[in-house]
């Protein structure tokens, strides 16, 4: 299968037999990775360990050493023959190994963005207008409830009001603050 390998010098044997193992692992790695595989030993996918808010990026893990190693290959073997120094061809697929490691770092940022917080907080109602549900009780005097929709989901919550007079179903309000887990709301 891999009798072309045998007629090539040892550094571009090495190059290929690099970018082939690596080329391997990561597909592996990527599979495990789409489809949420856990496993035990040294292939783990550093995915867990890696996305985090506060440390999105770790330097020394198997997944950048197969990145580097994956880059360092490849570069190997498109380079070998259009490179004639090895020292050059070597430092040349060292700087591409490092290009695959700061690539997988930018897409795992990118993909961190992506995510969103979807949790309900009472502070993100302030500002927000909802509908009057049941009627709202002047002067503190009692709860009524509202239906407001945040991020996407609408929401039935108890609501008050400072003003002088009731506001009645199907008016528009304005969320002003938040007191003791009840919205206090103003007519539109």
């Amino acid at each position: 299968m891999f009798e072309f390998l045998q007629h090539l010098d040892s550094l571009h044997q090495g190059f290929w037999y690099i970018a082939l193992v690596t080329s391997l692992v990561f597909l592996v790695q990527t599979v495990l990775t789409f489809i949420g595989g856990h496993h035990s030993g040294d292939l783990n996918t550093d995915f867990s360990g890696d996305v985090h808010h506060d440390t999105p990026f770790q330097l020394f893990s198997l997944r950048n050493l197969i990145n580097f190693l994956l880059g360092f290959g490849w570069g190997g073997v498109a380079f070998y023959d259009a490179v004639e120094s090895k020292m050059l061809l070597i430092f040349l697929a060292v700087l591409i190994g490092i290009g695959f490691v700061v690539l997988f770092f930018f897409l795992i940022l990118q993909i961190v963005k992506l995510t969103e917080d979807n949790t309900f907080k009472m502070d993100d109602l302030i500002g927000k207008v909802g509908e009057v549900y049941l009627t709202i009780p002047a002067n503190m005097s009692g709860k009524g409830k509202i239906l407001i929709s945040v991020k996407g989901a609408n929401h039935e919550l108890q609501a008050m009001t400072e003003a002088e007079e009731n506001i009645p179903s199907s008016h528009s309000v304005r969320v002003i603050y938040i007191y003791d887990k009840t919205i206090v709301v103003a007519k539109i």
